[in-house]
């Protein structure tokens, strides 16, 4: 409220009764809002008879008065005073006009402020009585209006209770349509349901019924024409359907459902049997089957069976029915289908294997020895090149036949008895028991489904072809017996055979079969490594090739098919190890021999080098090339300790004169020594004509041809190598005069065209 609506009321009705205004505010009726009145709190007695107001907020109550223990304290009235002054506006200038006015109407208004009052008072108690004089006047007017009031009121009432009775209905209205709503929404989720259920017992009905025909076939099963093993077929799969309909478990409880489950039970199982006793005849039935074979075809030949497999293969359907129907009958016929081929394979592969042995020949010897460290007289068995390739040919005629029989015999399993799926309705499942024991099926990752899937197929092909591993190892064993160097190609065509065949079974026995040759060869090669190591050479007068080193071209010739195979890397590391072997054990084997050990290290060691030249093997270079070196080393040596110095006493001669030259004597003072003159270098020359130079080459060459052995074939080598030595020699001979005796016109009795004469007239001799 205004601050000057305040100050009005305190000044005009409350100042002259010495009462103070502590608070108002404006009120009015609850109907009737637009007319207002003023609600005005003072407390005339505020120190004495408070009265007790409620409702009423405390700040406007209370006051604070001037009391002994507050001297001075400051009041609401005050506060108004303060609200006045800061709520102070000046006047109008119309109001301006009337002060003015007013004030000139008395001349004394200014001098005279209490004379001026008093006419302002009485002029207001003279307009106080005309405004009575009009009020009393306009009573009966107010009678009225009063009385129109009243029936306004009355109005109002009644109107009020109309109002009320209409809100009464309204709201029953509104209830009723609530129920009617909330009834119509349940009518309509009684249909939705009543609809849903109706469409689940039509799909129930649907999935369970099982046409009257398909019941009679399923009842009186007939497999003896393609016509009714067709029809079986239909029936089978539909009752199938049937009883592996997805139906709500709550359904299941369903007594109706329950009894057609039964029924459906019924059928299957006499269906089960019929099929299990019909599969059952034919498998024990194609037990005797003779199989096809290419007569035209000359060698060895395993039967093949495909005329089973077209006949069985009608019965493909039903076998996967049965496989989800009846777990057990399936095992069962499985088993029958096993043992009864199982039979018949293992008739057809003892009689392949049988014949393959015959082809190979009986065998005399338990266990042949063909080590290169013995001399081969000492070989109990020398198999020829056409005896091997017969043997590695009748292998591979083998190996040739099996494919295409696994092969045929995988696939048909595996399409057969649906090999490559683990569970009846999923690729990626295997059903098993929970905690439980009750079935559950669980996801498998993909990779542990093939896995399972190959463990599947193995095992069955394992139980066809049981006998397949043991007749293998009879054959290889024979062939063994034959050939000491079977490993090297039985190794290659296995490793073929691994690479080439379709059928998993059949590869996984190969690779098996191939491990176990592989540890052969390793035990073959350590074998003959030890053989060299271990190797006693006998006391003779002439020592040539060792043993070892003239066998190891056998050896190289038969490991020639295993290093151009991809299977190289197997035997190249044992190359190396065993030309190693050789090349230390003939440095050692030369020793405390009759013959000289130069001897024995340089035909040796050049038959190894000749040898490894013409393989032409890479991992050998290092090898070739220490054999080379060793080679020359000991050549040089031979020709060293074994030619020594024809001329020896001229050797002699000109080592006192190279002993006077370091001692100080130069040159070309030499000749004036009495014991290095020029007479007595005639006299040591004339002990050397050109026959007696010719009689000691002959000496010589006699040495050398005892020393040394004609299969080495180095004579001729070691005898240029001497013819070198000697004109080395003599060159330097020449040298050393013609520095020492210049002009003295002093040579050796014969010439480098004579020395050569001489080594060729005696080799020609020879």
């Amino acid at each position: 409220m205004s601050s000057s609506v305040i100050r009005d009321l305190q000044q005009d009705l409350f100042n002259p009764a010495e009462e103070r205004l502590i608070a108002c505010c404006h009120v009015s009726k609850l109907l009737k809002k637009k007319k207002t009145s003023f609600l005005c709190l003072v407390s005339k007695h505020i120190l004495k008879d408070t009265p007790i107001f409620k409702n009423i907020p405390k700040s406007w109550i209370t006051e604070d008065a001037l009391t002994p223990e507050n001297k001075y304290v400051t009041s609401p009235l005050m506060a108004l005073d303060n609200d006045f002054a800061d709520d102070f506006q000046a006047i109008t200038e119309k109001e301006q006009e009337d002060l003015k006015r007013l004030m000139d109407g008395c001349e004394f208004a200014i001098s005279n402020a209490e004379g001026f009052m008093e006419i302002l008072a009485r002029d207001l108690s003279l307009l106080d009585g005309e405004n009575v004089q009009c009020v009393l006047a306009s009573e009966e007017q107010v009678k009225s209006l009063m009385e129109q009031l009243e029936l306004a009121i009355n109005e109002a009432d009644e109107l009020e209770v109309k109002l009320d009775i209409y809100n009464e209905i309204l709201c029953h209205v509104r209830d009723t349509m609530e129920k009617m709503e909330k009834k119509n929404s349940m009518i309509s989720i009684v249909n939705k349901n009543n609809q849903l259920l109706m469409d689940e017992l039509e799909t129930v009905v649907t999935k369970l019924d099982l046409p009257s025909e398909y019941q009679k076939i399923l009842d009186e099963a007939d497999f003896q024409s393609p016509e009714s093993l067709s029809a079986a077929v239909k029936a089978a799969n539909a009752l199938k359907i049937a009883m592996n309909s997805d139906i709500d478990k709550a359904l299941l409880q369903m007594t109706a459902i329950q009894e057609q489950r039964k029924k459906f039970e019924k059928y299957k199982e006499k269906f089960s049997r019929s099929l299990s006793r019909q599969l059952n005849n034919l498998f024990i039935h194609y037990g005797n089957h003779k199989g096809e074979s290419d007569k035209n075809v000359d060698g060895l030949i395993l039967p093949q069976h495909n005329g089973v497999h077209r006949e069985l293969y009608a019965y493909t359907e039903l076998m996967h029915w049965v496989k989800v129907m009846d777990k057990k009958m399936y095992d069962s016929l499985k088993e029958v289908y096993t043992t009864s081929l199982g039979k018949l394979y293992d008739r057809d592969l003892r009689g392949l294997f049988n014949a393959a042995r015959d082809k190979i020949g009986a065998y005399t010897v338990t266990s042949p020895t063909t080590l290169i460290g013995l001399d081969r007289e000492f070989w109990t068995l020398d198999t020829s090149s056409s005896d091997r390739k017969k043997y590695e040919t009748i292998l591979e005629q083998v190996l040739t036949q099996l494919e295409p029989v696994f092969l045929q015999e995988q696939l048909f399993c595996v399409k057969f008895f649906q090999l490559d799926v683990l569970s009846p309705t999923s690729k990626n499942t295997l059903t098993t028991l929970d905690g439980s024991g009750v079935d559950v099926e669980v996801v498998l990752p993909q990779k542990k489904v093939e896995k399972q899937i190959d463990e599947d197929v193995r095992s069955m092909m394992s139980n066809l072809f049981a006998c397949l591993k043991t007749e293998l190892d009879l054959l290889i064993d024979h062939i063994k017996k034959q050939d000491s160097f079977y490993c090297m190609y039985v190794l290659v065509r296995l490793n073929q055979h691994v690479m080439s065949a379709q059928s998993s079974f059949l590869s996984n026995t190969f690779a098996s079969q191939l491990i176990e040759v592989k540890r052969s060869l390793d035990q073959f090669i350590q074998t003959q490594i030890d053989s060299v190591r271990e190797c006693r050479l006998p006391r003779k007068s002439k020592l040539g090739i060792l043993p070892y080193v003239s066998n190891l071209e056998i050896f190289a010739t038969n490991a020639e098919c295993l290093l151009k195979s991809d299977r190289a890397a197997d035997l190249e590391k044992w190359y190396t190890r065993l030309v190693d072997t050789i090349i230390e054990y003939i440095g050692i084997h030369a020793n405390d021999q009759k013959t000289p050990l130069q001897v024995i290290k340089m035909e040796n060691y050049h038959h190894l080098y000749s040898l490894l030249s013409q393989l032409k093997i890479s991992v050998l270079d290092s090898q070739r090339k220490e054999a080379k070196q060793k080679y020359n080393d000991a050549l040089q040596a031979y020709v060293t300790l074994y030619f020594g110095r024809p001329l020896e006493k001229l050797n002699t001669f000109f080592e006192g004169v190279q002993a006077r030259v370091a001692s100080g004597v130069k040159v070309s003072e030499v000749s004036y020594q009495l014991a290095f003159s020029k007479q007595e270098l005639r006299k040591v020359i004339n002990q050397y004509p050109g026959s007696t130079v010719k009689k000691g080459i002959e000496s010589l060459y006699k040495k050398v041809e005892k020393h040394l052995s004609e299969e080495g074939n180095l004579l001729q080598v070691v005898w240029r190598a001497m013819q070198e030595e000697f004109i080395r020699q003599y060159k330097m001979l020449e040298e050393l005069i013609q520095q020492c005796y210049p002009g003295s016109m002093i040579t050796l009795e014969f010439t480098i065209e004579d020395i050569l004469n001489y080594f060729s007239e005696i080799a020609q001799s020879h």
